[in-house]
């Protein structure tokens, strides 16, 4: 006899290594992107941004992306926190690095190179 003792065997899953690499580098692809717009009221500059950006975020971040915009006219004490000298500013807090790109978006290749979403060409 055993002491008594009763052990209880857990089941688990196994999975293959392959399974679990695939897991991780599923997982590392779909980093989620941290936006911040910074506008200045409801001005054709600050529209043209957001619907620029949202455009840019639905085609080539669909899923992974948090975007809040922040109107500095309700909430002025954030331009001096954040450093804002120019509006619209896009802010990318992660995934790193930080990337600030200043304008109404429309260049959507400067936005996807400060997204880090494409590489800077001749690099």
């Amino acid at each position: 006899m055993n002491g008594g003792i009763i052990m209880k065997e857990k089941k688990t899953k196994a999975k293959s290594s392959t399974e679990k690499f695939d897991q991780t580098i599923s997982g590392s692809e779909k980093e989620k992107y941290i936006l911040r717009l910074y506008v200045t009221g409801k001005t054709f500059r600050s529209t043209m941004a957001i619907t620029n950006l949202k455009k840019i975020c639905d085609e080539y971040l669909e899923g992974q992306y948090d975007l809040e915009v922040i109107d500095l006219y309700k909430k002025p004490s954030l331009a001096k926190d954040e450093q804002i000298i120019a509006a619209p500013t896009l802010i990318k807090k992660l995934p790193l690095p930080f990337r600030r790109i200043i304008g109404d978006m429309s260049d959507k290749e400067k936005v996807l190179m400060g997204l880090d979403l494409v590489k800077i060409k001749g690099l």
